[in-house]
């Protein structure tokens, strides 16, 4: 299908009145699944601005094959999918409207797959964290993998470079982390202060130019455990200015998902993903 732009607008409010009566949740599963154009190149912003006389192009075939540039399935089977999200894709939405996240971007392709598809969050990645996530397909399966994850999970690990060098080459931290309600930012007590136990094994990589190379394996899965505990003992993650960190080395947040072993839910088999390392030193 060709449309020619008569009035300016958002590309997402004008799909809405040209592609009429197609419901909202179908026209941006389009954009989503890159098939939607404009002047000959493919678009998936929703507030992408159209002019009059601009062509809009509608490729409507649905395909069972997954194609976004900001998250890849690299596990699926009938129960749940297991995704490599990129940095500065959330999880789930902070509330912006028509917002695309990790969780939008797989609701969208289930429902091209399957009438009344649905999608549903177990675990999440801070929004400039990159890696591994897992989704569930249906309520049960995110149940008994949400009450049984420290449990069925045999390994988590991350990668993540931090400012500084250690002069040891494994340690463990141990802390209590608290929110603050009014800048929603997470701080490290050494004591219990109330807040929520975490601990943090990390072990050295490589150490080069004023930075380290960090392999982080999670005891317990707090907001920002891993950010804040690293700034709490000066050694933030490089690129996170919300925990104090003064360089940005690779113009992004340098921590990264990049080992997941767990127990399948329904068939007990052990399930191991890894995911490369984005960046280095």
């Amino acid at each position: 299908m060709e449309i020619t732009v008569k009035d300016g607008a958002p590309l997402l409010e004008y799909l809405y009145t040209a592609l009429s009566p197609q419901s909202r949740t179908s026209i941006k599963s389009l954009l989503t699944h890159s098939r939607i154009s404009v002047n000959g190149r493919v678009t998936t912003a929703y507030d992408h601005p159209l002019k009059p006389g601009d062509r809009i192009e509608v490729n409507a075939n649905r395909k069972s094959v997954f194609e976004n540039r900001n998250l890849k399935i690299v596990y699926e089977d009938k129960w749940l999918i297991v995704a490599d999200k990129r940095n500065g894709l959330p999880t789930i939405s902070t509330g912006k409207e028509n917002e695309i996240t990790a969780y939008s971007i797989l609701f969208a392709y289930m429902e091209s797959k399957v009438e009344n598809g649905r999608i549903f969050i177990v675990h999440r990645l801070d929004r400039d964290t990159s890696g591994l996530l897992v989704f569930a397909k249906d309520e049960q399966t995110k149940r008994l993998l949400q009450e049984n994850w420290n449990r069925n999970v045999v390994e988590r690990k991350y990668l993540g470079v931090c400012e500084g060098n250690f002069r040891h080459g494994e340690d463990t931290i141990v802390s209590w982390l608290k929110e603050n309600p009014k800048s929603l930012k997470m701080s490290s007590s050494p004591i219990d202060n109330g807040g929520q136990k975490a601990v943090t094994h990390f072990r050295v990589l490589e150490q080069k130019n004023g930075f380290a190379l960090l392999e982080i394996e999670l005891e317990t899965g707090r907001k920002n455990q891993i950010r804040v505990q690293l700034s709490s003992i000066g050694h933030p993650i490089a690129g996170d200015r919300k925990y104090g960190a003064a360089a940005n080395p690779f113009g992004r947040l340098a921590l990264h998902a990049a080992t997941l072993s767990f127990r399948h839910p329904h068939t007990g088999k052990i399930l191991t993903f890894t995911s490369p390392l984005p960046f280095g030193l």
